[in-house]
């Protein structure tokens, strides 16, 4: 899916946690960038916190989207402190005109932890007759079916979205008061991006949540505007929001890999079964619903 619109809203001031009058408070926009393509997003192996860095494909899909978004002005950046994302983020900082957004390092937007299963190959289909306790003894890492299950010493999918909840407040929500012209990009992974999203729209009664914004390609983005709903009144707290409409603009736009030489596209459209089944699990994957679960989102994520 591509561009919704192409109505693009600029510039903004920095923000504090505290509380501000609605009176200047209009739109805000959030874009939602995806790392370029890290050394690990090449094997099928579990990769949250395991901190690979881009490819040489992921630092050319990283330059391309940095300088398509040279003449996109952007007010604040935050970015996930692994290098995947990290490298991301500062490549569209470098493009940006002066002057330059703030750039901030954020925990929050790190990808889901999976805990004893990183770095280990992962496998789509249970085996059966076993317990996960054996499996895990063998070194057998299957997919988990359910949003509460994880890994030992890891993050089920239920944890990142509390996570996702307290970035949303940090990297959205204290900026809410600075109006039109605000632009916030969060430069993250597939699953966290899911979760980013599906915690924004939990916001707005009035949002349809059965459509699901994972699926990214690496550095594809999605947009989304944030404003008060018109009857509120009073000041507004990033920690306990009032009712917000929450718009999705954008979703999974990737023309700036266009530029790219023929031969580096072609390698991604011509991906094995088993790097497709990567590319899509860690990309956050597809499903029927904005709140995905593992099984669902099996094809990309990192």
């Amino acid at each position: 899916m591509g561009y919704i619109n192409r109505r693009e809203f600029y510039s903004g001031a920095l923000s504090t946690f505290t509380l501000y009058p609605t009176s200047h408070i209009d739109m805000i926009t959030v874009t939602f960038i995806r790392h370029g393509e890290s050394e690990d997003n090449l094997k099928a192996i579990w990769a949250g916190w395991k901190d690979a860095p881009l490819s040489e494909l992921g630092r050319s899909q990283a330059q391309a989207l940095a300088e398509s978004f040279a003449s996109v002005p952007i007010t604040h950046i935050y970015a996930s402190p692994l290098k995947r994302a990290h490298s991301t983020g500062l490549a569209v900082h470098t493009h940006q005109p002066e002057p330059k957004p703030t750039f901030t390092s954020n925990p929050h937007l790190r990808e889901q932890h999976f805990g004893i299963a990183e770095g280990n190959p992962w496998v789509i289909n249970r085996p059966a007759n076993k317990t996960l306790e054996e499996l895990y003894a063998e070194g057998i890492y299957p997919v988990l079916r359910q949003r509460h299950e994880k890994f030992p010493e890891g993050e089920s999918l239920d944890d990142l979205a509390r996570r996702c909840e307290e970035g949303v407040q940090q990297c959205v929500l204290a900026h809410l008061h600075e109006g039109d012209g605000t632009h916030v990009a969060l430069a993250s992974h597939g699953l966290c991006i899911s979760e980013l999203v599906a915690a924004l729209l939990r916001l707005d009664p009035e949002s349809n949540r059965d459509v699901s914004y994972a699926g990214l390609l690496n550095t594809a983005w999605t947009r989304v505007t944030v404003r008060p709903r018109n009857d509120h009144e009073g000041p507004v707290d990033p920690h306990n929001p009032p009712p917000l409409e929450v718009k999705v603009t954008h979703v999974n736009v990737r023309e700036h890999l266009n530029s790219l030489a023929p031969a580096a596209v072609d390698a991604v459209e011509e991906e094995d079964e088993a790097k497709a089944e990567a590319r899509a699990f860690f990309g956050g994957g597809s499903s029927k619903s904005a709140s995905t679960t593992n099984a669902e989102v099996v094809a990309g994520s990192e």
